[in-house]
């Protein structure tokens, strides 16, 4: 096997902090007109306000339709945890057009990130009938053998998911360079079951992961999704990829939905539905693994 030697370090290294976010994808659409009491710069505010609010009320009736825990109180609590939640604009088309009634107005179609209450969510993590459990949003645990490392050892990393996921995982190292460990040049699948562990290196992977120098810390990122992760621009470096993407496009690029827009005369895009009514979404869960070096 080809082996990648990481910069970590000759002597030990310690693996915590472990940093999780939980979030849900969300496709919306809003509307605002001029009238004779706004601007177009405030009929453009009031477009996307209404496009954020369906943003989170879709979000709140999908996570509601998908979490089938018996505690009504766990239902309830990942509910608040959204009804508090923060909307981040991945991306955003818009435009104005003419209605025959309300004169000039503004038309705004977003891919929004619906991200819950940290601190609400987190407690509905401690409650033991969420552990594991596939009828819960997306959540994919990131931990590795052990603790501490001496140079030459071998690193391992596992990832284990409650229910079927997409997951890309990522090496940053002390340059701020990325290296993609999965999916890689031999082993490009990239979905998993839930409730199963995976080992990175394991299977057909060509590379392994070992301790040597120079000091400092590093980074572990996983990135996850019930819909399969958007694409990167990767060049093959052995038995891994080195990500080309810019640094700060990584995680708008991972969360690649991309939006369609009807046509540009102001017709209504609808946001998909599924058979069972409930609007569909990407429930999403990106985790990020500190690695710290010391003598």
């Amino acid at each position: 096997m080809l082996k990648i030697i990481f910069s970590i370090l000759m002597g030990i290294i310690f693996v915590s902090d472990a940093c999780a976010l939980q979030s849900t994808i969300m496709n919306a659409e809003g509307y605002a007109c001029m009238g004779e009491d706004k601007s177009r710069k405030q009929t453009e505010e009031a477009a996307m306000s209404d496009a954020k609010k369906k943003a989170v009320e879709d979000t709140i009736t999908y996570v509601s339709s998908v979490t089938k825990v018996e505690d009504f109180e766990v239902v309830k609590d990942i509910v608040d945890a959204y009804a508090k939640a923060q909307v981040k604009i991945l991306e955003r088309k818009s435009f104005w057009y003419k209605d025959d009634r309300a004169g000039d107005c503004h038309r705004v179609v977003i891919k929004a990130e619906v991200i819950p209450d940290e601190k609400a969510i987190q407690e509905v993590a401690t409650k033991k009938q969420t552990a594991d459990n596939p009828v819960m949003p997306l959540q994919v645990n990131l931990w590795t053998d052990r603790k501490e490392y001496k140079g030459g050892e071998k690193i391992k990393i596992y990832i284990k998911g409650n229910k079927p996921f997409y997951a890309r995982v990522i090496y940053r190292d002390l340059k701020g360079e990325f290296l993609q460990l999965l999916p890689n040049p031999y082993r490009t699948d990239n979905y998993f079951n839930g409730g199963v562990i995976y080992e990175i290196p394991a299977g057909n992977d060509k590379f392994e992961l070992v301790v040597s120098p120079p000091f400092g810390e590093e980074q572990i990122i996983l990135y996850s999704s019930t819909s399969p992760l958007g694409d990167l621009t990767l060049k093959e470096e052995g038995g891994v990829y080195q990500v080309k993407t810019r640094e700060r496009d990584i995680g708008i690029k991972t969360r690649g939905v991309k939006i369609k827009v009807a046509d540009e005369e102001g017709s209504a895009a609808k946001v998909d539905i599924d058979k069972k009514g409930k609007p569909q979404a990407s429930e999403f869960f990106e985790e990020k693994l500190k690695v710290h070096t010391g003598p």
